[in-house]
């Protein structure tokens, strides 16, 4: 009798076991159920440009409406310092020692230096599984009508800036539509027909799945935005009205007025995408995540100082320091983040090929850098980095490394690969201002050995005291 009632009741804990792996199996089939996508991509804001990262001189509510209703990453980091190396990086899931874009590569006429027509990409990716794919903004990796064009790189539909110069100007003489030059009077705010654009493309798209990628151009230099937005801030900034911004397109009065103008700018289109979601009702299967491409400019009359556009860190963009590489990044997905969270997972662009593989239920590459932050997400048990790293070519070459609270830079790489190589413990020192490299020779030899291993040579991006 006994022996009948323990197999009775092993029946039944091996029926409540199956229910319980069903339940799960369901949950985790209803959070992975395609859900939309949308990614937008900030230009040049730094780390302390958005309110819910502690900006004081304007509000961005919109922003961080996304942080309040969903997650906020504390140590997030950009693909790289400026703006083609980020891309690349996001766009195939590898850091700068193993993308093939590591620096901008100008060609002539118009465009920058393509990508390969055989790469993998995100939206090449999603498409295999079903996704409508678009691009509204700057792309920046590949001249119109190359391989590296956004049409032949994944995407179904693409409007905005091919070209990074041509980004320059908020007043273009025209913008690319798929592979048609659309020309421009010279006077039409492109800001708006890229935001015109993407909200087409979500609601044409609204049965879904899609992935719709905005890397905008704000607040990238020149400094433009319709004078309403700025005549907010022309008072409160006063001391710079006599001040004239110069950079591509018309001259500005007051640039510091006008940065302020472009991000109150830049928010109105996020709260117009999310109210687009929610009219459509597509709301509640639609993940709307938030970063930046690397730390604020200095450039066409932009003071960050004045805003304190890095949020404290050293650093610029081009500079590896913190302040030119850490990253805002927040994400909203109603029923599925936990509103109001912060996470301090240590994370970078990288990392979002596998992410959008993972939700979209796509095959994720297996030579890439990146790993899928999909539990850190909506929670779950996550894994980490063994270190982040970044390389880029200018002003004498440069690399840097994070690896657990550790961070290491070395300048002058161009001269000497075995040079001198800083150390910061970012635990106590966010700010890099302490280099403690003399006193942890170990972390130096730490440092020198992800240099070597993170670093594989390219015919296209060659640290010069590395060539043979």
């Amino acid at each position: 009798m006994k022996r009948s009632r323990d197999l009775l009741w092993a029946v039944v804990f091996c029926a409540v076991g199956l229910v319980g792996v069903w339940a799960d199996s369901s949950l985790n089939a209803a959070d992975f159920h395609k859900p939309n996508i949308v990614y937008i991509l900030l230009d040049d804001a730094g780390y302390g440009d958005l309110s819910c990262y502690g900006q004081k001189h304007f509000a961005t509510p919109n922003i961080d409406r996304l942080a309040r209703e969903g997650v906020k990453f504390t140590q997030h980091y950009s693909g790289s310092t400026v703006c083609a190396p980020t891309r690349c990086v996001l766009m195939t899931g590898k850091h700068t020692g193993h993308s093939f874009v590591r620096g901008n590569r100008e060609v002539q006429p118009e465009g920058q230096a393509p990508i390969p027509a055989d790469i993998v990409t995100i939206p090449k990716l999603l498409k295999q599984v079903g996704y409508a794919t678009g691009a509204f903004g700057k792309w920046g990796l590949g001249a119109p009508l190359s391989e590296g064009d956004p049409t032949n790189q994944g995407f179904d539909e693409f409007y905005g800036y091919n070209c990074q110069r041509q980004a320059h100007s908020y007043y273009p003489s025209h913008l690319w539509h798929n592979k048609t030059k659309v020309p421009l009077d010279g006077k039409t705010y492109a800001h708006d027909l890229i935001m015109q654009q993407s909200l087409s493309f979500i609601r044409k798209h609204k049965d879904g799945p899609f992935f719709c990628f905005v890397p905008a151009t704000i607040p990238h230099a020149a400094m433009h935005v319709p004078e309403q937005y700025m005549a907010p801030f022309r008072k409160k900034f006063s001391q710079f009205e006599n001040v004239i911004g110069k950079y591509k397109g018309p001259t500005v009065r007051n640039p510091v007025a006008a940065f302020a103008g472009m991000m109150v700018k830049m928010d109105e289109g996020v709260g117009q995408i999310l109210d687009l979601l929610r009219e459509l009702k597509i709301d509640d299967n639609t993940i709307v995540m938030l970063s930046s491409d690397n730390g604020p400019h200095k450039e066409g009359g932009h003071q960050p100082d004045v805003f304190i556009s890095n949020g404290g860190l050293r650093g610029y963009k081009r500079d590896l320091y913190e302040g030119g590489i850490r990253a805002p990044l927040v994400a909203r997905w109603p029923g599925r983040i936990k509103a109001g969270t912060q996470s301090e997972l240590v994370s970078a662009h990288w990392d979002m090929l596998s992410t959008f593989c993972e939700l979209a239920g796509a095959t994720t590459p297996k030579d890439i850098d990146g790993i899928s932050i999909v539990p850190a997400l909506i929670g779950g048990k996550q894994r980490t980095h063994e270190y982040l790293y970044w390389e880029f070519y200018e002003r004498g070459g440069r690399r840097a490394a994070r690896f657990g609270d550790w961070k290491a830079v070395q300048l002058d790489v161009h001269k000497d690969a075995n040079g001198p190589i800083e150390i910061y413990n970012l635990a106590g020192d966010m700010v890099e201002k302490s280099n403690i490299a003399a006193r942890h020779p170990e972390i130096v030899k730490q440092a020198r050995q992800i240099f070597r291993d993170a670093h594989h040579p390219s015919r296209h991006w060659q640290f010069r005291s590395l060539v043979k």
